[in-house]
Order: structure tokens, then sequence, then C-alpha cells
């Protein structure tokens, strides 16, 4: 990588789409891809504080376009505060025609409704999958307190991804590393993963395990302590509130569904 972690690397993965549009109707879906690509990052998560629109000055816009925008995130790598996500452009025809010149095949479309043929414009976002990680991740890391088990508070790293990106759903936590709890445990775990990318961990103590899994962005740890041997039940314990709920263990699976969707 020539620098900045992943920001800019020699190989990169990149989502691009060509979206065929009438000509005299581009100016109209050039700016509805824009709008839609912006809310796509803040409905994941990114704060609207730390996005941004640039819009290519005229003289210097690529030999084919017609417009085009960048979503920049704010990175603050040393020297750059901001730094390209996508751009959104406005290809014209360019492409088709080029084409078309070069291979004599009529790329033109004819609209069955209106009875004309037109060659279609081309509107392009194009976005770095590795930018785009790397912005998620950035915005998702926080630093707060959290209460420990002597009764004060410690500092708590937190990766607050939203639950459609976090790699894993939930934890399955046994309060200690007990022959009753753990296999009890174990079964639980087992019977969500049918569902749901699952971690099973009973190392170190209960506080250090949360840690871990606030740190990897998990929403959702479910512990089994003594009382789940009595009482059929386990406590839910939320990775952004905190708030632990106690839930029966028959109601697990529709208990994270509800709070899973699209996951």
């Amino acid at each position: 990588t020539p620098g900045n972690f992943i920001f800019r690397t020699r190989e990169f993965e990149q989502m691009e789409m060509e979206y065929f549009v009438e000509p005299g109707e581009d100016e109209k879906w050039h700016q509805y891809w824009i709008d839609e690509r912006m809310r796509w990052y803040t409905d994941l998560g990114i704060s609207k504080d730390n996005l941004r629109l640039y819009e290519h000055p005229k003289e210097k816009l690529s030999h084919y376009s017609k417009r085009t925008v960048d979503i920049e995130y704010r990175f603050q790598f040393s020297g750059q505060e901001w730094g390209e996500l996508e751009g959104i452009a406005n290809r014209t025809d360019f492409d088709l025609t080029t084409h078309s010149n070069h291979s004599g095949v009529d790329l033109s479309f004819f609209d069955q409704a209106s009875k004309e043929r037109y060659r279609p414009f081309v509107i392009e976002p194009a976005a770095g999958v590795n930018r785009s990680m790397v912005a998620f991740l950035l915005d998702a890391y926080t630093e707060d307190e959290a209460p420990n088990a002597k009764g004060g508070v410690d500092k708590r790293v937190v990766l607050k991804l939203d639950r459609r990106l976090a790699p894993v759903k939930v934890a399955v936590l046994p309060l200690s590393r007990n022959a009753d709890l753990s296999p009890k445990a174990r079964d639980l775990a087992a019977v969500l993963r049918k569902h749901w990318n699952v971690q099973f961990d009973d190392a170190a103590s209960i506080g250090k395990r949360y840690r871990r899994q606030d740190e990897i962005g998990t929403p959702f740890c479910v512990t089994v302590d003594f009382d789940t041997l009595e009482d059929q039940a386990v406590t839910v314990r939320d990775r952004d509130t905190l708030e632990q709920e106690r839930v029966s263990i028959d109601q697990v699976e529709s208990y994270l569904a509800a709070r899973l969707v699209g996951c």
C-alpha cells in the first residue's frame, strides 16, 4: 500500500453501476443517484457531519463527463482531512457512441412507449470497497465508560457498527467455565448459529469477554448463568446501551430476530 492504511492500494475492489437513461432525463437521474448513494452511507451509520459532496469544476472534468460529484469522508489522515469514497458521473452517451463508432454496431434503444429511438446516457456511481470499509470502521470506533465488577468504571472501546455490518451478530457466554453452564451455552449457540454468525466464548472473566465483543462490534451478548439452570432464561446485553434484559431461552431466537432485521 502506498499509504494511509488501505485508503490507497495498488490493487483494490470497486463497485460500479451503469444506469442507462433517456437523454434529457440524465440530470434528474444523476441527482437521484447522488442522493441515493449519500443515503446509503448514512443509513448504514455514517454521520452526516463526516460526509460531504465535492463538485468537480467544469474545467477539470474528465473528457467523457457532463458532471461528476464525489462523496467524500472525513478520514482525517495527516495532511488530508477529506478523502474520496466514490464518484458519481454523468457519462452522457460517450461509452455507447465510442463503442458504436469502433464496432459498427448500432447501440441505440427503441422506446416502445414513445416510439422514439435514442442512444442512452449513462449514470455511473463508482465506489471503493476498501475505502468504504475504513470509513465505516472509523465512524463506528467509540471510547466510553462502562461499569466493572468492582463497582467502578472502566474505559471501554466499542465498535458501534450498524447491526447489518457487524461481522458477529451474537456472542453466547457462560458466566463461568462450569460443567453445567458451558454445555447449555454451547447448545444455545448452536441453535442461534442457524440464523446468524455466533461466537461462543468461555475464556477469562465475563467482563473481559464483554469487552472483547464490544471491540469487534457484536450487537448482543447472551449470558448463561446459574439462574438459567432454574428459570430457563438468559441475560441479553445490548452493546450500545449496556442494558440487560432477561429473556426465556425459548424466546431468544424471536427476541434477536426482531432486533437483527436485515442481518
